[in-house]
């Protein structure tokens, strides 16, 4: 593929939220959410992540919109403004926009004031940063565009809040009877706030380093898997979803948790591993002509500790086992912020000085929504 990845940004507002300062920035929560999270916090070994609150008011301090322009203008000249006729395509991807409509790409193009460029929203969930950039990217290749920037964002903590939660439970909860299934308290302590972008060209950067995109892969299992993480809807117990707009009712929405972020722990655990890595790779693999010894670095993006150790069998498992010293991740120190979370992978991997002219890195993103994989290849230029 003609196009190369010239720059990468990241953006996290605010400071670093560690594990005990938590409810200082979401809100005290009662003694059955306090426990959820003690459980969530000792298996998905996050230290510390980002929301874009002020911890004093409470206020939100950043549109997810304007998280995603934010990260755009990071890809400049250091200390310089882009120029207004910088993007010829932008491309941005979240599972959390600020409204319905318009789309997520038009909103971040108004806050970046730049002159008219083609624009495009990706949806989904975590994949959804990987498909705008394989939108641009292929923009760039075909020379439908001169230069394109993809973005990933997130802004989870806008349904993370306890003041979202209790307003979620409708008039007349009472407040001793867990209004809310594990699936929704799950996600809770998951995700945080931060956005990415990239910058692709058709050539690599005169100075410094880029990277070559060599294929990027995207597979989806919703033909034979049903809906695992989900939002605006209520699971039925046929495993199929009714929307938000089926509830009229103010009430009847609050009650059923139709705006809750909410994820099937047990068919998480079932099949995340088992389908986006021992179904999906292989045939990455054949077509690719990859081997395990040809990946210089492995950034996967999972979104808890707890999975590492499973994608670490499976690759053995499936013939391509990557030994664990040339794996990159920052969940730790970043949080898990879906859609961002591979961009803000990339960025300290690239900006860290220990990638190498012709190191190869694979990129593996995996979507629970409905079970899709993305699968990216670079090489270092």
């Amino acid at each position: 593929m003609n196009a190369f990845i010239t720059a990468v940004s990241a953006f996290l507002p605010g400071q670093p939220v560690n594990n005990d300062d938590l409810e200082r920035y979401l809100g005290k929560v009662d003694r059955i959410a306090a426990r959820t999270r003690q459980i969530i916090l000792a298996g998905n070994g996050i230290e510390n992540r980002h929301y874009a609150i002020d911890p004093e008011t409470g206020a939100t301090t950043h549109s997810n919109a304007r998280l995603a322009a934010e990260a755009v203008r990071l890809l400049g000249p250091a200390g310089s403004e882009l120029s207004a006729d910088f993007i010829d395509c932008l491309c941005c991807g979240t599972s959390s926009p600020d409204q319905l409509m318009p789309g997520h790409a038009s909103m971040v193009h108004g806050e970046l004031g730049c002159d008219p460029c083609e624009v495009i929203s990706t949806a989904g969930i975590c994949l959804s940063g990987i498909t705008a950039l394989k939108y641009g990217a292929m923009s760039v290749a075909q020379g439908l565009s001169r230069r394109a920037i993809a973005t990933g964002s997130e802004l989870a903590s806008t349904f993370m809040r306890t003041s979202f939660f209790q307003a979620m439970q409708g008039a007349g909860k009472r407040q001793d009877h867990p209004a809310f299934c594990f699936e929704a308290e799950f996600l809770r302590w998951m995700l945080s706030d931060g956005a990415g972008a990239v910058l692709i060209e058709n050539k690599p950067a005169a100075n410094g380093l880029s990277l070559g995109i060599d294929g990027i892969e995207i597979v989806s299992h919703a033909h034979c898997l049903e809906t695992c993480m989900y939002a605006g809807a209520v699971k039925q117990a046929d495993g199929s979803l009714k929307g938000w707009r089926e509830y009229v009712g103010e009430g009847e929405a609050a009650g059923n948790n139709v705006l809750t972020v909410k994820q099937d722990a047990r068919l998480l655990n079932r099949e995340v591993i088992q389908t986006l890595v021992g179904k999906s790779l292989p045939p990455v693999v054949e077509k690719h002509g990859l081997k395990p010894e040809d990946i210089d670095w492995f950034l996967p993006h999972y979104s808890s500790q707890y999975f590492r150790e499973p994608l670490l069998q499976q690759l053995q498992e499936i013939g391509f086992a990557i030994p664990e010293e040339r794996w990159f991740t920052n969940l730790a120190s970043k949080g898990n912020t879906g859609s961002a979370s591979f961009y803000i992978m990339l960025e300290e991997l690239f900006s860290s000085g220990r990638l190498h002219k012709g190191d190869r890195i694979l990129g593996f993103i995996p979507e629970s929504g409905r079970f899709s994989v993305g699968w990216m290849l670079l090489t270092v230029a």
